[in-house]
């Protein structure tokens, strides 16, 4: 089945009942049956072909990393909680931060040690975050909210050592060749991070946000909403919170992991990209496997941070049980990750990307080319979720369309990648939304709303631009 708008029906089943039952799991595994029975039209081989969709993101590669790597760092996680190195950093950190500016001051100086895959930014700071919003009483989402702009909005702007890196550049280089442009694909990617103006907007926005923090009633939690915040904790976890609370405090349990993790992750990915050919550092990391070596990274530092524990006379049976408990705890994301990555591939079977490409056409005026692309990818990467899954999609479209408009080529391949980065920040689909919610305790709908408003500034202030630096460039 091609080029039908039916193929809008899954995300638009997530999305509308994300929104009625506050909740994403239930429209997630309806969307994906609906979607797998549109395209068998039959009750049995639907079913059939939903369980074979999220048996393939299963067997997919790249999949199974971003899995075992979300389950083994909760699992870190969970062993630096029960030995006592997150409440003792916490307490170490907290007793020098005392104002809600100074914890967004914090998440901001962290980034030099985690910018390399996002996943890895939020799953490293979240649990230190966490202890210290609940030690201050702030809100959550305003928290988080900083987290995932000095995120998403930081690493797509960073022309080197990123996750995000190589794959950029080869959607660029792919279509340079298909289209024989006979251009540097690396150098209209350079060229294109100047134009990326939603990720820059949501950037400014984040350090404003971060310097200008007056106190007004939304920067404290009113009780009862903590108690909503907080219930879902209140008689599920209480044994193993109160056993939490009375770990003796350990800076160094958390210290040791933390900067093995780190320094593990650069040099791996400096010896995977040079094994592939790379002869300088930026090159290496660009080259390299980021996902495959965040979890080779991560697995080393749990079996040497088990032996450390061990040498410290931690408990072993404590360990084992956190360690499983904390990678547990991350299977709400994971089961959200793996059927978006199956709904995506139900929608792709009923003809999304072509549907889009053939009610979109060709025929745009220059200057409103960049423009166009960045409003629909946005509204897809709404849909989706997924900043590479929306550059995938509209990377042939919006560079095909800026050849034929004659529109300016790395303003176009910018308001992709700006698209692309709005969807991966605001839905309630991404797996930095996930995660950060999951982490924080709070609820992804409501989260993704309170980022939707915020993020609705930016994209329109993006919108202008594009308009103006399209008149000017073209």
């Amino acid at each position: 089945m091609q080029h039908t708008w039916l193929s809008l029906l899954p995300f638009l089943i997530v999305i509308s009942m994300s929104i009625w039952l506050k909740n994403i799991l239930p429209g997630l595994v309806l969307g994906l049956l609906v979607g797998s029975l549109i395209f068998k039209a039959n009750l049995l081989d639907g079913t059939y072909q939903a369980v074979s969709y999220i048996v393939t993101t299963l067997s997919a590669g790249n999949n199974i990393k971003i899995i075992g790597f979300l389950y083994l760092f909760g699992g870190l996680v969970g062993m630096m909680n029960i030995s006592g190195g997150i409440k003792g950093f916490s307490e170490w950190v907290g007793s020098r931060i005392k104002t809600e500016r100074g914890l967004l001051g914090l998440i901001w100086l962290t980034l030099p040690f985690t910018f390399m895959m996002p996943m890895f930014r939020i799953m490293m700071i979240g649990p230190i975050v966490k202890s210290l919003i609940k030690k201050m009483n702030l809100p959550k989402q305003r928290v988080g909210l900083t987290m995932d702009i000095s995120t998403e909005s930081v690493i797509v702007l960073l022309p080197v050592a990123t996750a995000f890196v190589g794959f950029m550049v080869s959607l660029v280089e792919g279509n340079i060749r298909k289209l024989h442009l006979g251009m540097s694909a690396y150098h209209v990617f350079l060229l294109s991070i100047l134009f990326n103006f939603f990720a820059i907007v949501m950037l400014v926005i984040g350090i404003v946000q971060t310097i200008w923090n007056p106190i007004n009633k939304t920067s404290i939690i009113k009780p009862e909403q903590k108690k909503v915040d907080d219930e879902g904790n209140e008689f599920h976890r209480a044994g193993i919170q109160k056993e939490l609370s009375l770990v003796k405090a350990q800076p160094w349990n958390l210290i040791f992991p933390v900067f093995l993790l780190l320094g593990l992750s650069l040099f791996l990915l400096w010896q995977d990209g040079t094994a592939k050919g790379a002869h300088s550092i930026f090159t290496a990391f660009s080259m390299a496997d980021a996902t495959f070596v965040m979890l080779l990274a991560v697995f080393i530092t749990l079996v040497l941070s088990f032996v450390f524990y061990i040498i410290r006379r931690q408990k072993l049976d404590e360990i084992l049980y956190h360690f499983f408990d904390g990678g547990n705890q991350m299977m709400e994301a994971i089961t959200l990750l793996v059927l978006i990555w199956s709904l995506t591939l139900s929608a792709e079977d009923l003809g999304f990307s072509k549907f889009i490409s053939s009610t979109l056409g060709s025929f745009l005026p220059a200057f409103l080319t960049p423009v166009t692309i960045f409003v629909l990818g946005s509204i897809i990467g709404y849909f989706i979720g997924s900043s590479w899954g929306t550059w995938g999609l509209f990377m042939p479209l919006g560079m095909s369309l800026a050849v034929s408009t004659g529109a300016s080529i790395p303003l176009t391949v910018g308001a992709v990648f700006a698209s692309g980065a709005f969807g991966a920040l605001c839905s309630p689909l991404g797996d930095t939304t996930i995660t950060t919610a999951s982490i924080l305790d709070m609820t992804l709908v409501d989260y993704s709303r309170f980022k939707l408003k915020i993020a609705s500034i930016g994209a329109a202030i993006a919108v202008v631009l594009y308009i103006v630096g399209a008149l000017f460039i073209s």
